[in-house]
């Protein structure tokens, strides 16, 4: 009897232990298995069509299609706005080291398409420049003598990338690790077929990248990296890591990546007034609206912005291979697809990300160069805030605070501090006062430009103008004459930066990106950043304020130069 008992009891016990095992199995085949069911809309739990496993990602082989391996296109790639990201990338796709550097810079020089109409990266009508409208402010703008100023000669040491362009290889070659060795012939172009006019638009920002600006006026590239970032498919997404908000990573169809920054708040609300600035919101339309502004202030150190409306079921949970993003996926009471994915802050059932009923916008950022191939050296703001609900930062109780910045390197010599200034501006006029770091090109040490990333936080609060933003102008007093000559153009009827905004907003998908009050209270800060350098200029002097990069003569008329008050 006992031992009829004990196997009976062996018996429940393998029972038990298969149950289990099933149960985790199918725990793990649950999300195959949700997608395999097609039997509702996009809205519902069940996504649009089969995506591949989480281990598995679609790659198409450059034998079969002629498309490079999407590994030495992306290693080009990274975004970033945290502080020590010169040192690591954070997407989550990147597989190549420092020790591929070599490799991926060859690859580089040599990529091209095969020149058949199905595989090229850019169609005719992608590349063609907006027409802008008969009587167009902004082109009347751009037409001005201040935004037609010629760069100084650039040289080899003054590119980012020193491309061979004339060169192109054979995709094919790309899967076979030994395709730069011995034996390997370079195959030229045909003469009068420009091999880099087929490279992607991604490709072709960063070739562009140079010592004094991140993108040219009139580069017909960056119109139509614009577009691609509103019409490529998106093949993978993945949650960026580090940060306080929510971020993904989208790569494209043509192995572009993006940094999608999903809405939070509509463009009526403002940030509430019981909000520290280091727990406000990012807003998507801010980082929209921040590429055009300072595209409008020709600083062009904006990495290219646009609108887009996102399908979260078809373009984010059926293709990502995230699995933490995709266990946060949940269908609302009202029938919306929701997710909230991980962040330290807003990331909760609470805070979730809802769609219409699966339609959501949001901001895409193209991508800088990746760090394996260009690193970028984070620096501490020297008028960075406390980040604290008591503390105040040095700069906030010590009148004379830039007297002892402009001892100390970078700021002592170079135009570093005059960049600083630049930042300033531009942060008061968007109201951004989350601006604790920024970043250069390591490749050009200090005599660059700084690289104005991560400009969720601004745009929060029209009806107030934070005038801490303007102390580190009202301290050094220090501005460049192309500045101060373009800021004193677009106080100008005829080149009102509202209306300017207003008509370059136009141009994105999600339009409006702003509403009214908040471009009016773009022409009033205008005026108090005029106020704040009037005053300096009376009390200093104009050739003491005002650094000529213009390289005017400044004559006795200039001595004596004052300026239209802020309205």
């Amino acid at each position: 009897m006992k031992m009829i008992l004990f196997r009976k009891f062996r018996v429940l016990i393998l029972m038990v232990f298969l149950i289990a095992c099933s149960m985790h199995i199918m725990i793990d085949l649950l999300p195959r298995l949700e997608r395999r069911s097609n039997t509702g809309c996009s809205c519902s739990h069940t996504p649009s069509e089969e995506p591949e496993n989480w281990a598995k990602h679609r790659v198409i082989s450059g034998a079969e299609s002629g498309w490079p391996n999407k590994h030495t296109l992306r290693i080009l790639q990274d975004f970033s706005n945290e502080p020590n990201s010169n040192i690591s990338s954070h997407s989550l796709e990147k597989i190549t080291t420092a020790g591929d550097k070599t490799e991926a810079l060859k690859r580089l020089e040599h990529y091209a398409q095969k020149g058949d109409k199905e595989r090229r990266f850019i169609q005719d009508s992608v590349v063609t420049k907006h027409v802008p409208v008969r009587g167009s402010r902004l082109l009347a703008l751009f037409d001005h003598p201040l935004y037609m100023r010629a760069l100084p000669t650039v040289t080899d040491e003054d590119t980012l990338f020193n491309v061979n362009t004339d060169i192109r290889f054979d995709p094919k070659a790309v899967e076979n690790q030994e395709w730069h060795g011995e034996g390997t012939v370079e195959e030229y172009p045909p003469p009068g077929e420009p091999v880099a006019d087929s490279y992607p638009n991604w490709l072709r920002f960063h070739i562009g990248i140079n010592r004094y600006e991140l993108y040219s006026r009139h580069n017909p590239a960056i119109d139509a990296l614009l577009k691609d970032l509103v019409s490529q498919r998106i093949t993978s997404v993945s949650m960026k890591s580090g940060g306080t908000q929510l971020k993904l990573i989208m790569t494209f169809q043509n192995y572009g990546q993006a940094l999608f920054k999903p809405m939070k708040q509509t463009r009526e609300q403002e940030t509430p007034p019981d909000f520290f600035y280091f727990s406000d919101f990012e807003r998507h339309n801010a980082e929209i609206a921040a590429f055009h502004l300072d595209r409008i202030l020709d600083f062009r150190r904006v990495p290219p912005v646009a609108g887009r409306l996102v399908n979260m079921t078809k373009e984010i949970r059926d293709v990502t291979r995230d699995k933490k993003l995709w266990r946060t996926f949940f269908i609302s009471p009202a029938n919306n697809i929701c997710f909230y994915g991980e962040c330290s802050y807003y990331c909760s059932t609470e805070h979730a990300l809802c769609g219409k009923p699966d339609q959501i916008e949001g901001s895409l950022a193209a991508f800088l160069p990746d760090l394996a191939l260009s690193k970028r050296k984070t620096w501490r703001n020297p008028w960075r805030r406390s980040y604290h609900k008591r503390k105040k930062a040095e700069w906030e109780v010590d009148p004379d605070y830039c007297e002892e910045v402009k001892q100390t390197p970078p700021y002592n010599r170079g135009t570093r501090l005059l960049d600083i200034m630049d930042m300033t501006i531009f942060d008061f006029l968007m109201g951004n006062m989350d601006r604790h770091h920024y970043e250069t090109f390591d490749k050009f040490g200090n005599e660059t430009f700084i690289i104005h990333l991560d400009n969720g936080r601004g745009f929060g609060k029209h009806s107030h103008d934070e005038v801490s933003i303007l102390v580190p102008l009202s301290q050094c007093c220090r501005v460049r004459k192309s500045t101060l000559r373009r800021v004193q153009l677009l106080v100008k009827e005829e080149y009102r930066l509202s209306s300017l905004m207003s008509e370059s907003l136009l141009r994105d998908r999600l339009e409006p990106i702003l509403i009214q009050p908040h471009l009016l209270a773009l022409d009033r800060r205008l005026g108090r950043v005029l106020d704040i350098l009037q005053s300096c200029i009376s009390k200093e002097g104009y050739a003491s304020v005002v650094e000529d990069d213009l390289g005017e003569r400044a004559g006795g008329r200039e001595q004596g130069h004052t300026m239209p008050r802020g309205r």
